[in-house]
């Protein structure tokens, strides 16, 4: 019990000594020591190896008015850090609202995309308490819609059916401004809650770095990297994504927004490794290699290989930036795949920059596994 001691929000399995009572899936559970001093209450989950989730340290219960409590101490800090802006030229009103453990809130995720909301549940105790989160949800924002998001193999990991599609409201597609970048995105997108929102700190360096440059942006999504190299002044920008959704979308808010980008709707990672253009800037932000520790070799060799055939794309004396989006591999194993795949490739990588999620994206100082994202950005010799 010591990390939960400390203020980490999960209590394993194999961390438990016994269970008193019945507790039925979902269930608030206390959890104390073998001293009897009680360490926070949490939401049961007996199919997980992960079985409960703390949401508090006190003697509160999980109710509407905790919920609406928590909530609004999310948003609030969001329009604190300058996340949510009106500056002109420089709109953000898409971003994510809550971010389950770091926002005390476990098993929960909100991202706000215009008027409109998109959630996730990600634990049975969320799940079963759904009617009760979207009204706590429209209290707090009045939301257009609200969609539900709930990724089908997490919830059959946890024993619940997911309920997607939209459950309030009425909504055929988000409207997302981003740094003054407008995005149109369709139900049918799918990814995710809709928008890769922990990517927003990388797309400002990545902006500041493309004046001048040509830049290739592999596994683009909806083009959000490339569309702010062109806005950097990037002098070509070659956005490549192998979903058709994604590619129409990208090239529709390149439009919108009135800026030069060239979408290929292709594998990245053939693209990468049949084309002969030269890049100056080289973005490689691949799916998810590793889902847990036990991937994570498989994983760095992945990481490897992609990463030599991003260094092959780019000019010497060019840039290239990778990330993970697993917490298995994290910005000391990406560095030593960056250092082997340049060296495969004969060149060497010095890193300039590191780039993780951003302040909407919160990770309480004793859950390590909060911090999931990481991004390298390095010179080529």
């Amino acid at each position: 019990m010591q990390p939960v001691w400390a203020g980490h929000p999960w209590v394993f399995a194999q961390a438990i000594e016994r269970i008193v009572g019945d507790p039925k899936p979902g269930d608030e559970v206390d959890v104390i020591d073998a001293r009897q001093n009680f360490l926070g209450r949490g939401l049961f989950s007996p199919k997980s190896a992960i079985r409960v989730r703390l949401f508090t340290r006190d003697d509160e219960r999980f109710d509407r008015d905790l919920l609406v409590q928590r909530l609004r101490a999310a948003e609030d800090k969001r329009v604190l850090l300058g996340i949510r802006s009106d500056e002109p030229g420089r709109v953000t009103d898409s971003y994510r609202s809550l971010y389950g453990e770091g926002d005390d809130l476990p098993g929960l995720i909100v991202d706000r995309l215009g008027s409109a909301l998109s959630v996730q549940f990600t634990t049975v105790g969320m799940a079963l308490r759904r009617e009760l989160v979207l009204d706590a949800l429209e209290e707090v924002y009045a939301p257009s819609a609200i969609v539900d998001r709930t990724a089908v193999k997490a919830a059959q990991a946890e024993g619940f059916q997911a309920q997607g599609g939209v459950a309030r409201g009425q909504l055929s597609g988000f409207e997302v401004r981003e740094r003054g970048l407008y995005f149109a995105l369709p139900l049918e997108l799918g990814q995710k809650t809709g928008f890769y929102f922990d990517q927003r700190p990388l797309r400002d360096v990545v902006e500041r770095l493309s004046r001048g440059r040509e830049v290739l942006d592999a596994y683009s999504f909806v083009g959000a990297g490339g569309l702010s190299a062109a806005r950097g002044g990037a002098s070509r920008v070659l956005s490549v994504d192998s979903s058709e959704v994604a590619v129409r979308v990208g090239r529709e808010a390149a439009r919108a927004n009135e800026l030069n980008v060239e979408f290929l709707e292709e594998d990245a990672e053939q693209v990468l490794e049949q084309s002969s253009d030269r890049f100056d800037l080289v973005l490689v932000d691949p799916p998810k290699f590793a889902h847990g520790r036990a991937q994570k070799e498989k994983a760095a060799r992945a990481f490897r290989r992609l990463i030599g055939l991003a260094v092959r794309a780019a000019r010497r004396g060019g840039l290239v930036c990778v990330s993970s989006c697993s917490q298995a591999i994290d910005a000391s194993d990406l560095t030593r795949a960056l250092a082997l795949g340049a060296r495969d490739q004969g060149r060497r990588a010095q890193v300039i920059e590191r780039v993780f999620q951003g302040a909407d994206h919160p990770v309480p100082a004793a859950f390590p596994e909060g911090l999931y994202l990481s991004s390298i950005i390095a010179v080529l010799s």
